[in-house]
C-alpha cells in the first residue's frame, strides 16, 4: 500500500517567490513574503473534497541538498523561477533538469513568476531558457505565468487555473 499523503514539492532558486506564490495559493489572496525561507515551509491547502500538502524547501545553496531527497517522495513538482532574473535562468535550468532526472515520472508545473515586472521574460522565452521541451515525453508538464502583485488582492486567474490543475494532478497521482 503506498502512503497516501505525498507532498507537492515547491522548489526553485532563492528569491524566485516560492513562499509568496504558495501563501497566495493557500489564501486565494495575494500574500507577499519578504524573508527567505530557512529550511522548510509546509502548507496544507483544502480544495473541494481533498487536502493538498505542499512542502517548500529553501532555495539557497545549503538547502538544495535536500531537494533530491524529498523529490523521490513527491507527488508533483512545482518549480518557481523569477522571470525577470535573466542572469540566474541558466542556474535554474541546471537545477531543474538535475531534479527531474532523479524522478522520471513526477509531473512538473513551472511557475514563471514575477510576470508583472518590466524586465520579465515572456513565458515562451522562459520555456526556451529552461529547455522545457527536453523534460521528457512521458512527463506531464505545465507552464504558468504568475505574479503576486498587490497584497490582499485576488490572485490572478492564471494562478487560480494553476491551483485547479494542481488539485487534478495530485488526485490523479494518488
Amino acid at each position: 500500500m503506498m502512503e497516501k499523503n505525498k507532498q507537492i514539492l515547491v522548489l526553485g532558486l532563492d528569491g524566485a517567490g516560492k513562499t509568496s506564490v504558495l501563501h497566495s495559493l493557500a489564501l486565494n489572496r495575494v500574500q507577499h513574503s519578504e524573508a527567505p525561507t530557512q529550511g522548510f515551509n509546509a502548507v496544507c491547502i483544502n480544495t473541494e473534497g481533498s487536502q493538498m500538502e505542499f512542502l517548500e524547501i529553501g532555495g539557497s545553496e545549503p538547502f538544495r541538498s535536500y531537494w533530491d531527497m524529498y523529490l523521490s517522495k513527491g507527488l508533483l513538482l512545482i518549480f518557481v523561477v523569477d522571470s525577470a532574473d535573466h542572469g540566474r535562468l541558466p542556474e535554474a535550468k541546471k537545477h531543474l533538469h538535475q531534479l527531474i532526472e532523479t524522478n522520471p515520472i513526477i509531473p512538473l508545473v513551472v511557475f514563471a513568476n514575477k510576470q508583472d515586472l518590466g524586465a520579465a521574460y515572456h513565458i515562451t522565452d522562459i520555456h526556451e531558457a529552461l529547455a522545457l521541451s527536453e523534460v521528457g515525453n512521458d512527463r506531464k508538464m505545465f507552464l504558468f505565468g504568475t505574479q503576486v502583485t498587490e497584497n490582499g488582492s485576488e490572485i490572478p486567474s492564471a494562478m487560480q487555473d494553476a491551483k485547479d490543475l494542481i488539485a487534478h494532478l495530485a488526485a490523479d497521482m494518488q
